[in-house]
């Protein structure tokens, strides 16, 4: 409260000065309301442990720019009183509305530059309205008319004001047991009391603006003031309320930005988390229930809470008694508030305007890589000064979403690209299709895409994939990595599609996420774009491995190495054992187990004990490695004429992945017992199987450190 309180009547007294100097006081006690009311309501609705809510400086900022500018368009004063109630009021329904339709995580993400911005402006904003008041010039004088006019100064309010802010900089150096604010404000009215000794005309209330005056309105009590403003309230048109609504919206983003600003800071010093949603239903209600009693908005304040942090507090209590001692300083030193020097209260907003400024911004001048990000704050805090507060978060958000597209744009959406004849399938390949892969491997491509797929990246997907268009046969994408997908870059592979079809060539995509971060469903998104469909030529695959597998088995079709459904191999068709006596391998084929799997059936499982080595006489089979919870990973397939199941023949370790027939399979079984008995009467085969094996295993590992190079590259 001692934090808060001071502040909140500084913000007050700005508020209403421009109405007139008789204002002053009711603008203290409007500041003392707004306090109290937003400490009792927002945290019992809230729900924020230890946030502490009370008026802030962009309340004092939005409100005292909407009166000056009101009053500047010749409008009357009762007016004006009236819809600074309004405003609040609407604001505080506006936070309301955020809360209950879960905009708070959303207002979470507004850019830094744009937050930097905007509270340097409004540091800068609340400087160059205390100023007038610091030097004590006459009502209604701006900044530069104030600085530029000496002789109207009161030196009495400078002087009060210069020793207000010594003590407000000077006071953590020496003690935190108070708070600065407190210890600056009786530092001002001491040294006022001071003066009054060489002057007794300072301890008059009466038409002496340099101090804040009795509590209440002009023109009659304070009770009566507001139940006024209500009455004349009724009486407002449409053409009053539109002028309320823009400041409101600039003012209920400011004050939610401002509370979820602190909130943030908050968890990460409790290592808690707040309900964004929830805070900014019980700061609207809160700043609805001030309006209500005659006092200002506010919102969750940084200072305040800090200091409820270090003393002890634990829960939203502390936020509740905050409120509670506002109103019983206002009920017990009311009278002594009356003689609080204006002058000192523009020196402690003129301190924590200073404390608003981003100086660290000054910093980004020195890197090229930031230079925009200083350019965009430094947008925000002309336009905030030249125009309204509303129009520069307009400008920085405009402003962060270009340096954004940028950023975009300046990434890189082709992660890799890999030729055929660098990268290969899991499926395992006889020598012989191996090296046609090798020769043909050119006629396919594969791009692997990252990140967001947009207009501004459409351009550069053309790009990095028009000299392949036109010589490759089958280009496919990898869209596993992508994080956004629009409509232009949509069309372009819809182009790259017709591209391709024109000398016969074919697009192939795989992993389609099932949804981006947005939410969208980029499948169902492709076939409304007419990228895909029943008759789209566009094939999709569930694995990238699937879909490389597909094409070179197309290329190894053109060249007449079809994989089609022949009669089951004989043992001397396997390469491994090529150019042996017939007569030998027929004794070797008669002591082996011939087997014949159905399609989809498992062959072996991970740890099944068992030293056969098997070959494939007919169909295919794929290894998979089991993850837990149903998933698996496929390690590679194994077709016509290969061989699997070789590293348990050869150490006699347990299965180390599943083995499921993808076709009906035809087997060999040969069991290491089977095949020591064999080498015993046939040494020569049996090294030359042995030898085989190696040979194949060799030739695997030569492909797969071929494909790592490939991947490194």
């Amino acid at each position: 409260m001692l934090v808060a309180l001071p502040s909140a009547i500084a913000f007050g007294v700005t508020i209403y000065s421009p109405l007139g100097g008789s204002y002053a006081a009711q603008g203290a006690l409007a500041g003392i309301l707004g306090a109290t009311a937003l400490g009792l309501v927002a945290p019992a609705l809230g729900g924020t442990n230890r946030l502490i809510t009370a008026p802030c400086a962009p309340a004092a900022a939005v409100l005292s720019a909407f009166t000056l500018e009101y009053l500047g368009a010749g409008n009357p004063l009762e007016a004006a009183l009236i819809l600074l109630t309004v405003l609040g009021l609407v604001a505080g329904a506006l936070q309301v509305l955020y809360g209950a339709v879960g905009l708070g995580r959303l207002i979470k993400y507004m850019p830094y530059p744009v937050v930097s911005g905007y509270l340097s402006g409004v540091g800068l904003y609340i400087i160059a309205s205390q100023v007038p008041k610091f030097l004590g010039a006459p009502k209604g004088s701006h900044f530069w008319h104030a600085l530029v006019e000496p002789g109207a100064w009161q030196w009495e309010g400078i002087v009060v004001g210069t020793a207000t802010m010594a003590v407000m900089v000077a006071a953590p150096r020496f003690t935190r047991l108070v708070p600065a604010a407190i210890l600056a404000l009786l530092a001002g009215m001491a040294t006022y009391f001071g003066l009054a000794l060489m002057d007794p005309a300072l301890l008059s209330l009466a038409d002496n603006r340099l101090v804040v005056g009795r509590l209440g309105g002009a023109g009659g009590g304070f009770v009566e003031a507001v139940v006024g403003r209500w009455q004349a309230a009724g009486g407002m048109d449409t053409g009053m309320l539109v002028q309320v609504l823009v400041p409101a919206l600039t003012l209920s983003v400011l004050l939610s930005i401002d509370t979820l600003k602190t909130c943030v800071v908050l968890d990460a010093m409790t290592r808690s988390r707040h309900d964004s949603n929830r805070e900014l239903i019980g700061q609207g209600m809160g700043n609805i229930a001030s309006a209500v009693i005659g006092g200002i908005p506010g919102a969750g304040t940084m200072g305040a809470t800090l200091v409820n942090i270090s003393s002890g507090a634990a829960s939203r209590v502390s936020g509740l008694i905050e409120g509670v001692l506002a109103l019983v300083a206002f009920l017990v030193l009311g009278s002594l508030i009356a003689w609080v020097p204006v002058a000192a209260l523009a020196g402690i907003l003129i301190v924590i305007g200073i404390r608003m400024i981003d100086l660290h911004s000054l910093s980004y001048l020195r890197s090229r890589s930031t230079v925009l990000d200083f350019v965009v704050i430094a947008s925000v805090v002309a336009t905030a000064l030249t125009v309204s507060l509303i129009a520069a978060s307009g400008v920085g958000i405009v402003l962060a979403v270009l340096l954004f597209v940028r950023e975009e744009i300046g990434g890189m959406v082709v992660r890799r690209k890999r030729y055929g004849n660098e990268s290969f399938s899991r499926q395992m390949r006889l020598h012989d299709e191996m090296e046609i892969l090798l020769e043909r491997g050119r006629e396919a491509v594969i791009f692997e895409l990252q990140g967001s797929l947009f207009f501004g990246t459409a351009d550069q997907i053309y790009t990095a994939l028009e000299k392949d268009l036109a010589r490759c046969r089958y280009v496919t994408l990898d869209l596993r990595r992508v994080q956004a997908l629009d409509i232009t870059a949509a069309h372009v592979l819809n182009q790259l599609k017709d591209i391709l079809a024109e000398h016969g060539g074919q697009l192939l995509l795989s992993q389609i996420p099932k949804k981006l971060p947005n939410g969208k469903d980029v499948r169902r998104y492709l076939d409304e774009v007419g990228l895909l469909g029943p008759d789209s030529p566009v094939r999709v695959f569930g694995e990238l491995d699937e879909a490389v597998e597909w094409v070179e088995d197309r290329i190894l079709e053109q060249v007449a190495m079809e994989r089609r459904e022949e009669e089951a191999l004989a043992l001397h068709e396997f390469e491994v054992f090529r150019g042996r006596k017939e007569a030998t391998l027929a004794a070797l084929e008669a002591r082996m187990e011939k087997r014949l799997v159905p399609a989809g059936q498992r062959i072996f499982s991970r740890g099944d004990a068992g030293d056969e080595l098997l070959l494939i006489r007919r169909g295919a089979v794929r290894i998979v490695l089991p993850l837990g919870d149903g998933l698996v990973r496929h390690v590679s397939t194994f077709g016509r004429g290969s061989f699997f199941g070789e590293m348990a023949f050869l150490d006699g370790e347990p299965r180390s992945a599943d083995a499921v027939a993808y076709t009906d399979t035809e087997l060999f079984l040969l069991s290491r017992k089977t095949f020591d008995t064999f080498a015993e009467e046939h040494k020569k085969v049996a090294l030359s199987l042995l030898a085989g094996l190696a040979s194949v295993l060799a030739g695997r590992l030569r492909y797969a450190n071929a494909e790592l190079q490939a991947a490194e590259s």
